[in-house]
């Protein structure tokens, strides 16, 4: 069994991403679930995106203390907003065994690259064809970049129909049902591999 860290999206740690996590752990695997903003929770985007923009550095800094609390080798997750530091520390943290990322996805070369995509940590990337970010901000194209730099031994993309962000949070008015049960099932069985 895997062990995960799964960091939250920018409106916090809700009950949606604890909900999605504990799928994972009746599967047997094991799932932290840092809340990097204290137990605030956001009902709007834009208030999230103000806190984040406040908070600066700090939230770096805390997501690399949740990671540094845990052993090395961890599947680092991210919703959103936490593909950000889940991205950077599958890239950056020695001991990555995997990296899932839902619904963003950061490029491997350029001005927003953490660096090159270490040789043996396979990934997982899902998002939405139609979503204002994953497809229209260059996420999408950055996902298969990866995919297509770690090979399909290594790196899948999955793609699904809809335009919903935060799509696999089930307490938001955006969440996908029929979606997120496929995203559980690929991420099970990329868990299982590993």
């Amino acid at each position: 069994m895997a062990e995960v860290v799964l960091y939250h999206h920018v409106q916090g740690l809700t009950d949606g991403v604890r909900s999605f996590a504990e799928e994972l752990r009746r599967a047997g695997h094991t799932v932290h679930t840092p809340d990097l903003f204290d137990g605030r929770t956001f009902a709007t985007m834009d208030d999230a995106f103000a806190y984040v923009r406040e908070a600066g550095d700090a939230l770096d800094a805390k997501a690399d203390g949740a990671a540094q609390a845990l052993p090395e080798e961890l599947v680092y997750a991210g919703i959103s907003w936490g593909v950000g530091p889940a991205q950077r520390l599958a890239q950056t943290r020695t001991g990555a065994r995997g990296a899932l990322l839902y619904e963003a996805c950061f490029p491997i070369t350029g001005e927003y690259a953490f660096g090159p995509w270490p040789d043996d940590v396979p990934v997982q990337i899902h998002g939405k064809a139609d979503d204002e970010f994953f497809a229209r901000e260059g996420d999408i194209d950055a996902a298969r970049e990866l995919v297509a730099a770690v090979g399909p031994d290594r790196g899948e993309l999955f793609v699904y129909p809809g335009d919903e962000h935060l799509f696999i949070d089930a307490s938001l008015p955006t969440y996908d049902a029929d979606a997120t049960a496929l995203v559980t099932q690929r991420t099970l069985h990329f868990l299982s591999a590993l």
